[in-house]
């Protein structure tokens, strides 16, 4: 008897938090927990050796998901990168967005200081520090969030509770 999946679809469950996770994904989930609630990947690569931080990245390709366990978190889950049509921030749809609306929306919610480079490949990426989290656009379309469990000024990771 195969267990049943919990797949993160639909409005709530594609709700990012930033810090927390992202619908029934939580930061700080084993791997144990990520399998039970999403099955196993479709694909898992490892870190390169020249990689700075030892890591499993787990690949949800039909879903829209790839979710990463640092070998540092006790490869626990710490970051989650999406382009999952129905991801929302604070309640919007964000997918597809401009780069000023979703600047508008981190606004909106106190989150003034942001960066943003020009990536080699052409997209641009738009990124807040504090707030763990780098927003890619093409042709000024938000194309994949990549957002990640909070650290501290003293760099240590701030699960959530």
């Amino acid at each position: 008897m195969q267990t049943p999946q919990i797949k993160p679809s639909g409005t709530s469950d594609a709700e990012i938090v930033l810090g927390t996770g992202m619908g029934s994904l939580r930061f700080g989930a084993s791997m144990d927990d990520v399998r039970a609630l999403m099955g196993e990947p479709e694909e898992v690569e490892e870190s390169d050796d020249d990689d700075e931080f030892e890591h499993q990245a787990w690949n949800y390709l039909d879903e829209g998901y790839s979710l990463y366990f640092d070998r540092e978190d006790d490869y626990r889950l710490s970051c989650i990168e999406t382009d999952h049509p129905e991801m929302r921030l604070y309640g919007e749809l964000i997918h597809g967005k401009s780069q000023q609306e979703i600047q508008n929306l981190m606004r909106q919610h106190g989150h003034e200081t942001s960066e943003i480079e020009k990536m080699d490949t052409g997209e641009v990426r738009l990124s807040y520090e504090k707030e763990m989290i780098d927003l890619y656009f093409d042709e000024d379309e938000l194309q994949f969030v990549n957002f990640g469990v909070f650290i501290n000024d003293d760099l240590e990771v701030q699960w959530p509770s």
